[in-house]
């Protein structure tokens, strides 16, 4: 959903292998690959370069992270009219009000989040999907709720296009969590709540991790990382000052 943040830059180097069968390919073959890529995922460069200059180069220094960040297809989850911005420094809008974060805030998130192959992960607010794709690469299921219709089905439609088998999407109030599936290895919120809700502290597994922006107004807001201990105590800090958009509850 919407996010921008006020923090300063970082990167990842592509690297090919130089060899193939002991023997060192020559440089005519090298380009003939690059163009072959290129013509293959036009996007790949810009998402190399987004990586390297917007998110390595800052303080995402997870290689899982940086190797997803690389891999999904940031612009099939943005409206076919601003696909040319995909891959720049800042959130997009993708309808309804709602915007695709940030790739920097998308994979900081993330980071914090510190995913396991081993997780079950729940997100609120699914908006176009891409944090969710970012995800199941990392987790071994994401559970996501979206509280606007029309942006749950066509994320569950373009998820579902693209492979990602082990996300469920659900239409819904974000507040009230996913009982029958909680509680939740992690979980991720992309929209703002005013205070965090208590539903979703509850929902989080002891020895669980909470990311999510919280702040009663949008100038307001911080990030924070939410732990509970084995025991069940909740441990809390903030991480940067972000701006989101508000988390809207749902009909009661």
């Amino acid at each position: 959903m919407t996010h921008e943040n006020r923090s300063a830059f970082s990167g990842s180097v592509f690297r090919a292998s130089l060899y193939a069968s002991s023997r060192v390919i020559s440089l005519p073959a090298l380009l003939a690959a690059a163009l072959l890529a290129c013509a293959q995922d036009p996007y790949r460069a810009l998402r190399e370069r987004m990586v390297r200059e917007q998110i390595a180069s800052r303080d995402i220094k997870n290689p899982d992270v940086l190797r997803v960040m690389r891999e999904v297809p940031r612009h099939l989850f943005i409206p076919e009219s601003l696909r040319a911005q995909a891959y720049e420094d800042h959130p997009v809008p993708i309808g309804y009000g709602q915007t695709i974060s940030q790739p920097y805030i998308v994979a900081l998130m993330t980071q914090l989040l510190e995913p396991a192959k081993d997780h079950k992960a729940l997100e609120i607010g699914t908006g176009s999907g891409y944090q969710a794709a970012v995800l199941a690469r990392l987790v071994k299921h994401v559970y996501t709720i979206e509280i606007i219709p029309e942006l749950a089905r066509s994320a569950a439609a373009r998820l579902k296009e693209l492979g990602y088998l082990n996300v469920t999407v659900r239409h819904g109030d974000g507040y009230l969590g996913w009982p029958e599936e909680a509680p939740f290895d992690r979980i991720i919120v992309t929209a703002a709540p005013p205070e965090l809700p208590q539903t979703l502290v509850d929902q989080l597994k002891p020895g669980g991790k909470l990311v999510a922006p919280v702040g009663r107004t949008v100038f307001g807001q911080e990030l924070i990382v939410v732990d509970k201990t084995q025991d069940g105590k909740i441990r809390r800090r903030s991480v940067i000052p972000v701006m989101f958009v508000p988390m809207v509850p749902g009909k009661r």
